[in-house]
């Protein structure tokens, strides 16, 4: 078993690394607190190959492996976890258009995609269909010219900002069969979208309920085939739940460097604070805890890249271990700063807020045990 990144695979997280402290990191904070993040940053991103990061190079993406892509997460995050995650977001939804849209369609749409002048956003939650994705119930009646949608969406990242939504919608009978993916363009009659969404953390990514009223859109959106986008939805989360695990990671790795930084600098009787063992044994466990987190992220990433009968086991198990581990990190963290941690000059309190989100989004921490423990009695 090797264990160690190639050189491609360190060179890749070593560019995306360099990127974020330079492009990212100096503005998070601004970009907290003026709630949105700057359209100009997401084609500096396309650049680096960053907003195709899994989609085929026949369609003029990166064709990197999950493997590869937590890496770029891992590294992203450690400028900014809510620029990160919002990242995998647009991915996931690209992926999505890259497998299963129509040559038409792809060919409309996905060099924009692709250099993230068109940024996407993942509609599938509904203000009453959480955990039970498939109880959702924005309707597309079709109709002469295509489809015309109602219904709302909620949570969603990138809701008024984003440039197109891939919203899955009912299209036939209730469950999941009824469901079809369809693409809806910003500007399209019938579109709009609540107030923003005033939220614990992720600040700097603009969230709002997306809003169908009698919108109508052109047939040629219809992603894939009618009825099989429950399953499309689904096959993205395993990628998003390695990849919103990665942004825990790398964001508690940041947390505990600069906690590391903080404590050799700050003098308590006669001494900096990292000399004192008890503090010492809590920087051992934040350590011996994150490498084992990253261990076992990269494990299940390597089991999705070589489509391992349990790889969506290993995604949920990894997505639930990794984002609880980062929250557990970054709480230590904030203790060990005292009460400059909760100041927000330290950057610690933000890392707090942002993670806490990760146990709930890409499925909840609960439905990830519920994931596990089926595989498990249906093995038995």
């Amino acid at each position: 078993m090797d264990f160690a990144l190639s050189e491609e695979q360190t060179a890749i997280f070593d560019m995306a690394y360099a990127f974020g402290q330079e492009n990212i990191a100096p503005f998070a904070r601004q970009w907290e607190s003026d709630g949105t993040i700057p359209k100009t940053l997401w084609p500096q991103i396309g650049e680096l190959g960053f907003g195709a990061l899994y989609v085929s190079e026949d369609s003029g993406g990166s064709n990197l492996t999950r493997l590869d892509a937590t890496l770029v997460f891992e590294a992203l995050s450690m400028a900014c976890p809510s620029v990160a995650a919002f990242l995998s977001i647009h991915n996931m939804c690209a992926k999505m258009l890259d497998n299963f849209a129509d040559d038409d369609l792809k060919a409309r749409i996905m060099p924009d995609v692709l250099s993230l002048n068109t940024v996407l956003s993942y509609c599938l939650t509904e203000p009453g269909s959480g955990s039970d994705a498939a109880a959702l119930k924005t309707r597309a009646e079709r109709t002469n010219e295509g489809y015309t949608l109602n219904g709302t969406k909620a949570f969603i990242s990138g809701g008024g900002y984003s440039d197109a939504y891939v919203c899955m919608v009912r299209t036939g009978q209730d469950g999941p069969k009824g469901i079809s993916t369809v693409y809806v363009e910003d500007g399209t009659p019938g579109l709009s979208f609540g107030a923003l969404e005033e939220k614990m953390g992720w600040k700097s990514q603009p969230t709002a309920q997306v809003q169908f009223d009698d919108c109508k859109i052109p047939a040629g959106n219809l992603v894939g085939t009618e009825g099989d986008g429950f399953k499309y939805a689904m096959m993205g989360l395993d990628g998003g739940r390695l990849n919103i695990a990665a942004c825990s990671l790398g964001a508690a790795q940041a947390g505990l460097d600069m906690t590391l930084q903080y404590m050799s600098e700050r003098k308590a009787f006669g001494q900096s604070i990292d000399q004192f063992q008890a503090l010492q044994f809590r920087l051992a466990d934040m350590e011996i805890e994150l490498q084992a987190a990253r261990t076992f992220l990269r494990q299940a990433a390597w089991k999705l890249d070589n489509g391992a009968p349990d790889a969506t086991k290993f995604c949920a198990m990894a997505k639930k271990f990794v984002t609880e581990t980062g929250s557990k990190v970054v709480d230590q963290c904030l203790q060990l700063h005292g009460g400059y941690g909760y100041l927000a000059d330290y950057g610690i309190e933000k890392l707090v807020r942002d993670l806490r989100v990760h146990q709930i989004l890409e499925g909840t921490n609960e439905i990830m045990r519920l994931i596990v423990s089926r595989q498990m009695l249906a093995n038995r």
